[in-house]
C-alpha cells in the first residue's frame, strides 16, 4: 500500500501506470463523477483521451460511472455521459449506472489495472479522488486549474485536499471482484423515464453491459500490509445479488476500531454527520480518559441554498456536541486553508486510530455513506512496526505501526507547514494534540489582530461552524435527515438503530 497525498500525486501516477499499458491489459473502473477534459499530467493527457487510447491499442477498458441528475442541478450527468461516449466509440465500455436506492449514488472510486499474464504486476487505486474537475490539487494548494464551482468563499480556482491508496498485491484481486460484482449484476440498465430513456439509448448505452473476461488468480502476496476491503451497498428493490440485503462492512469496521481507541483517532472527513460514529467515538472518549479526537473538516458546506447550507451544518454541529460532551478539550476539530487565507475543500476520507490502524475509502462518516450509497474502503494495518516512542501509543500491545504512524505524521507536517523529518514533537499523541491546537491558535490570533506581521507558518485553524438560526433549526434538520443523510438499512435494522 502506498499513500497517495492530494490529486496531483494521484493523477501522475495514474497516467503512468495508464501509458504502460500493452494489448490485452484491463483496466477497470467505478467513480461517482468523469470529466473527459480532466487533465492528468499536463497538456494531452486528458482522462478520457488516455482510456480511449488504450482501448484503441487492445486494453479492455470497462467503467461504472454513476447516471447522475443534470448539471442545471448541481450534478454530473452530461460530463458522465461526455466521458462514456468518447471511450465506448474508441472500443472500451462505460455504463451509466443508475441501478441505486431511490436517491442514493454510486459513490466508490476505484481504478483496477490488470496486466494480461503478468498478475503480479497488477495495481488497483482507491479512495476519495473523482476523475474530475476540481481535483487537482498538491500540498500549497493553490487548487485545479480546471476548477469546479463551490461556495465562493472557497474563491474561483477552490483549493482541495484529499487521499487516495495505491494497492498492489492480494487486495488488487479482491477490489477487481468488488467490480465484477456490480458489472454482473442482471438488473437491467434502462429506464422507465422516457427522458432518461431516450438519454440512454441516445449514448447508445446497452441494456446489459457485456461480459468480462475471465476472471484471474489475485497477485502473489506482496509486502507488510495486511488488508480488508470494506463496502457499503442499500437494501433496495430489486436487490443487488451479491448484497441482497445491503452490506454495511465499513459501518462495522469503524464502530469495532472506535472500541477499541485508546489514545488518539484523527479523522480527515467531507461531512462528519454520523449519529453512530459520534456515540461510538463518545463512549471511547468517557472510558479512556487518555484518548483524544482530532478531525479536520471543510469549513464550509461545498455548495448549494441556504436551506442545504444550513442542514449540512445542523448534521455536524449535532455530532461535535455529543464528541465535546464526551470529551471536553480532548476533542478538536479544525479546517484548513492556504497561504493566501483561503479555505481549503476537505474531500479526504481518513482515519488513523493509535498509529495501528489505518482506513482510506470513498465513505465519510455520515449515514448516507454507511447505509445508503455504494461505497468502498480498505483498512490496513502493517506488520512492520514503528520503534520510534511511544512504540505503543494504545498500550493494548498492538504496538504502533510504520504505515498509519507515517501517513499521520505526513498529513500534519502537511497540515503544519513543515517539512519531511519535521515531527519529532508529533510522535506521542498527547504532544502532538497540543501541537496541533498551539499552532491553530497562533494562526487565529494572526487573523483577530488584522494580519499584520509575518503570516505563521501553517494551514490549521480552529473550526467555527457557522450559526444556525432556531427558526431555521426545525428545516434544516428534517432536510437533512431525509434529504441530505438518509438511511439505506433494512426495515429490522432501522427499528433497532443497528448496522
Amino acid at each position: 500500500m502506498e499513500v497517495l497525498v492530494d490529486g496531483a500525486a494521484y493523477f501522475r501516477r495514474l497516467y503512468d501506470a495508464l501509458s504502460s499499458l500493452e494489448p490485452g491489459d484491463c483496466v477497470y473502473f467505478t467513480d461517482w463523477q468523469g470529466d473527459s477534459d480532466e487533465l492528468l499530467a499536463g497538456p494531452g493527457t486528458e482522462i478520457g483521451r488516455v482510456l480511449a487510447d488504450v482501448a484503441r491499442r487492445g486494453v479492455q477498458v470497462r467503467g461504472l460511472l454513476w447516471r447522475s441528475h443534470p448539471r442545471q442541478a448541481h450534478f454530473a450527468e452530461q460530463s458522465n455521459a461526455a466521458l462514456a461516449k468518447m471511450v465506448d466509440e474508441a472500443g472500451g465500455e462505460i455504463v451509466l449506472d443508475e441501478r441505486v436506492r431511490r436517491g442514493g449514488s454510486h459513490h466508490q472510486k476505484l481504478v483496477v489495472i490488470c496486466r494480461g499474464a503478468r498478475s503480479d504486476d497488477d495495481v488497483a487505486f482507491e479512495g476519495g479522488i473523482d476523475l474530475c474537475h476540481g481535483r487537482h490539487d498538491d500540498s500549497q494548494h493553490a487548487g485545479d486549474p480546471q476548477a469546479v464551482a463551490l461556495d465562493i468563499r472557497y474563491g474561483a480556482r477552490p483549493p482541495w485536499h484529499d487521499v487516495q491508496l495505491e494497492v498492489r498485491g492480494p487486495a488488487v484481486g479482491e477490489l477487481a471482484y468488488t467490480f465484477r460484482e456490480r458489472w454482473e449484476d442482471p438488473t437491467p440498465l434502462d429506464h422507465r423515464n422516457p427522458w432518461r430513456l431516450a438519454a440512454r439509448r441516445l449514448t447508445h448505452q446497452p441494456r446489459h453491459p457485456e461480459p468480462l473476461p475471465p476472471a484471474r488468480d489475485d497477485p502473489a502476496p506482496l509486502g507488510t500490509h495486511a488488508v480488508q476491503v470494506l463496502r457499503t451497498y442499500p437494501a433496495k428493490r430489486p436487490r443487488y445479488p451479491f448484497a441482497p440485503e445491503g452490506e454495511r462492512s465499513i459501518a462495522r469496521a469503524y464502530l469495532k476500531a472506535f472500541r477499541r481507541a485508546r489514545r488518539l483517532v484523527y479523522l480527515e472527513d467531507q461531512y462528519l454527520w454520523s449519529s453512530h460514529a459520534a456515540r461510538a467515538l463518545a463512549g471511547a472518549l468517557q472510558r479512556n480518559p487518555a484518548l483524544h479526537v482530532v478531525a479536520v473538516v471543510p469549513r464550509y458546506p461545498d455548495r448549494g441554498g441556504r436551506a442545504t447550507s444550513a442542514a449540512s451544518r445542523v448534521g455536524r454541529e449535532y455530532v461535535t456536541d455529543i464528541l465535546r460532551r464526551a470529551g471536553g478539550d480532548r476533542v478538536a476539530v479544525y479546517d484548513l486553508e492556504n497561504a493566501a487565507g483561503t479555505p481549503i475543500y476537505i474531500h479526504a476520507k481518513v482515519c488513523v486510530i493509535d498509529d495501528v490502524l489505518l482506513v482510506v475509502g470513498s465513505d465519510n462518516l455520515n449515514r448516507r455513506s454507511w447505509t445508503h450509497d455504494s461505497e468502498i474502503s480498505c483498512s490496513v494495518i502493517d506488520a512492520e512496526p514503528d520503534a520510534r516512542a511511544p512504540a505503543d501509543p494504545g498500550g493494548l500491545g498492538d504496538g504502533a505501526r510504520r504505515l498509519a504512524r507515517e501517513t499521520r505524521l505526513r498529513l500534519w507536517r502537511e497540515h503544519l507547514g513543515r517539512v519531511d523529518g519535521d515531527d519529532a514533537d508529533l510522535l506521542d499523541p498527547g504532544d502532538a494534540f497540543a501541537v496541533l491546537s498551539r499552532t491553530a491558535a497562533e494562526l487565529d490570533q494572526w487573523h483577530n489582530n488584522g494580519r499584520h506581521g509575518p503570516r505563521p507558518p501553517g494551514h490549521l485553524r480552529r473550526h467555527k461552524p457557522e450559526h444556525v438560526s432556531k427558526w431555521a433549526r426545525w428545516s434544516a434538520s428534517a432536510l437533512y435527515r431525509v434529504a441530505l443523510d438518509p438511511d439505506g438499512r433494512p426495515r429490522n435494522l432501522r427499528r433497532t438503530d443497528s448496522v
